[in-house]
């Protein structure tokens, strides 16, 4: 018809179509497989294979330590972001550019990394027994014997060993960038205008940023943080070199999965897969519920 718009994309049914087809494939089919999987099993064995004590525990540790990452993300995420749009700074295009790399960065490469640097044998998390042997063998080239005791200097261990402040760490690394991405174009697009007519009215700088900009960055950061807080529920490859793995303290629910598949116990992993895939739905659910509120609360302000 004259006057039409031009469409770059082909027509409605043709695009609808392959949408569908591609979200069934890449998504909807593999997820109605692993619940089918579990039908191989009766009632009773699903029940004991997802409340065994150790897997509740492996649940119990993922998603502590996974929405403790993304609540960190979401705190230094947002000030990384606000750094990076309103301050020039020599290196800022670098530093940019870096927010990328742990998409890039293969997570396994990421947990050597980090447990060569923090658990007890590391470089920094060693650096307590270290000292007091570079100390004493000093010493005792001089002829003074040994002046530390093996524990002097344990308070200088890093306590990142194995444990949950450990897995946080990773999936702080690799869940930052979920955070700061997602802030970014809201901050880029804002209009300074609004913080300099608050000032002139008597504002301060917090009541600035509580009252005129957090609402309107908070759509963009609460989808940041569901994003950091999924990938870390998700997170396998870096964790397990950080992790002690002590069953019922330290394995994350991944982990657990991988156990049952090493044992061919394929229906028992699709189990610990659904408990663990609905939690996350609900979970993620409720964050999009948060999310549309604030946006119509925005649209109505």
């Amino acid at each position: 018809m004259a006057g039409s718009p031009s469409r770059v994309i082909p027509g409605f049914s043709l695009t609808l179509g392959y949408s569908l087809f591609y979200l069934s494939a890449l998504v909807l089919i593999p997820l109605a497989a692993l619940v089918l999987k579990t039908t191989e099993m009766s009632f009773a064995q699903f029940w004991a294979v997802t409340t065994d004590p150790i897997v509740l525990a492996s649940y119990q540790l993922t998603f502590t330590a996974s929405f403790l990452a993304a609540l960190i993300n979401g705190v230094f995420g947002l000030i990384v972001a606000w750094a990076l749009v309103r301050y020039q700074f020599p290196g800022g295009r670098f530093f940019d550019a870096l927010i990328d790399f742990p998409f890039a960065l293969p997570t396994a490469v990421a947990g050597l990394t980090y447990a060569s640097l923090y658990l007890k044998d590391g470089w920094i998390g060693g650096l307590g027994p270290r000292l007091v042997t570079g100390v004493n063998g000093l010493a005792g080239l001089l002829g003074l014997g040994a002046p530390l005791e093996p524990t002097a200097l344990d308070w200088l261990t890093f306590p990142f060993t194995g444990g949950t402040t450990g897995i946080v760490l990773v999936l702080v690394f690799v869940g930052l960038p979920f955070v700061v991405r997602t802030v970014q174009p809201v901050l880029i697009e804002w209009d300074p205008e609004y913080e300099t007519a608050a000032r002139s009215l008597g504002a301060g700088r917090f009541t600035i940023f509580r009252r005129v900009i957090f609402p309107e960055l908070f759509p963009a950061w609460i989808s940041g943080f569901a994003l950091a807080f999924a990938r870390g529920i998700g997170e396998y490859g870096s964790v397990i070199f950080i992790a002690s793995n002590i069953p019922g303290k330290s394995q994350i629910a991944p982990l657990q999965i991988v156990t049952k598949l090493d044992d061919f116990q394929y229906a028992a992993a699709a189990a610990i897969g659904v408990v663990l895939l609905s939690i996350s739905l609900l979970i993620l659910l409720a964050i999009n519920g948060v999310e549309q509120y604030a946006r119509r609360h925005e649209r109505a302000a």
